[in-house]
């Protein structure tokens, strides 16, 4: 492959830097002007299985402030980096983000704990760890949408708009978005490059942090069945095809493997050593799917099956249309289509460096 250049990569990693300080900026501003609505921070229970290791924060004003800032699903990514997996919702959130978390509240920002408090610095590093890993995503989006592009400039302007993008916030928050598209994106930048081995390990963390990881096993299908063909048909080399469909199938399988294993792992905690009575439905099922069951069973509309690609049933279409002026149900289907659609645009443009 040609030797390509990045010249604004630069450029991309301070804007990307400025965009992140700038929400930070505005977080802490209409926090200080609004009052939030209920967003579960208070809530923080001591640990189920070691009570005695909850350590509570110091008087300390910027403890405070920071265990504030812990909303929404950073309650829960916060919770699992203190006291691992507890309840069965938890297992919704994937382990990546917490572990990371949990490593840097207990190396380099454990001198803290005892000034601001353990579930601040724990609040501290889940922001850390966002916010660094959205700037490297930043990068390789930037260094991807140079080889697809064949355009510097496009990719730069393409990266400025990653970067100071609507949905920006979650990147910033103690959420996984950031990992997640720091693997992902990193993971197609070596795959296009062809580090076919480092692209299936970042890939397959990238299934660590969000369980729609395991799409990225779509690129190394594509790929096998486009060389595979090439290998049968045009080339006459059966051994060769055979060899392409083994190793792209190992490539698949370490990529769905991060996914599968939190699943075991959720089986094990969650249903073995329990009688009959006390299993969860999930859990006598021929195929137990924790995160399926999470997904229909706590569900905010509490939709009908459980997989993302799913939309809502027509009863709720309906009942949302008398709520909501103006409701475009095609607004409901673009959602859960948008990811899939992007990624098949990719594997077509994809097909080209073939």
């Amino acid at each position: 492959m040609e030797t390509l250049n990045f010249p604004h990569e630069t450029q991309v990693f301070k804007s990307a830097a400025v965009s992140r300080l700038l929400l930070l900026a505005l977080i802490v501003l209409w926090r200080a002007l609004l009052s939030p609505y209920d967003t579960s921070a208070p809530l923080n229970p001591n640990c189920l299985v070691d009570p005695h290791q909850q350590q509570h924060s110091p008087n300390s004003s910027i403890g405070s402030r920071i265990e504030s800032s812990i909303v929404w699903d950073s309650v829960y990514f916060v919770r699992i980096a203190q006291c691992g997996y507890e309840y069965e919702q938890s297992y919704a959130f994937l382990p990546l983000l917490p572990a990371f978390t949990h490593l840097l509240s207990r190396s380099v920002l454990a001198p803290l704990i005892g000034v601001i408090g353990y579930r601040a610095v724990l609040g501290l590093a889940g922001y850390i760890v966002s916010n660094v890993a959205f700037l490297f995503a930043a990068v390789y989006f930037y260094r991807l949408s140079v080889m697809i592009l064949k355009d510097p400039d496009a990719a730069l302007c393409a990266s400025l708009l990653f970067c100071f993008n609507p949905a920006s916030i979650f990147y910033t928050s103690i959420y996984s978005e950031s990992l997640y598209a720091l693997f992902s994106v990193g993971g197609l930048y070596y795959l296009m490059s062809g580090a076919l081995n480092i692209s299936v390990l970042w890939l397959a963390i990238s299934g660590c942090a969000r369980s729609n990881g395991v799409l990225n096993a779509g690129y190394f299908c594509f790929q096998t069945m486009h060389q595979a063909y090439d290998a049968l048909f045009l080339k006459k080399r059966h051994f060769l095809a055979m060899w392409i469909l083994v190793c792209g199938a190992l490539r698949c399988i370490c990529i769905f493997a991060p996914f599968i294993s939190f699943q075991v792992y959720g089986y094990f905690n969650m249903c073995l050593g329990r009688s009959p009575d006390e299993m969860r439905p999930w859990c006598k099922a021929k195929v137990p799917l924790l995160y399926n069951f999470i997904q229909s069973h706590y569900c905010f509309f509490q939709c009908q099956g459980s997989g993302f690609l799913e939309v809502l049933p027509i009863q709720t279409v309906a009942k949302l249309s008398s709520c909501v002026t103006n409701v475009n149900p095609g607004t409901l289907l673009y959602y859960p289509l948008c990811e899939v659609t992007a990624r098949a645009c990719l594997l077509l443009r994809f097909s080209s460096f073939q």
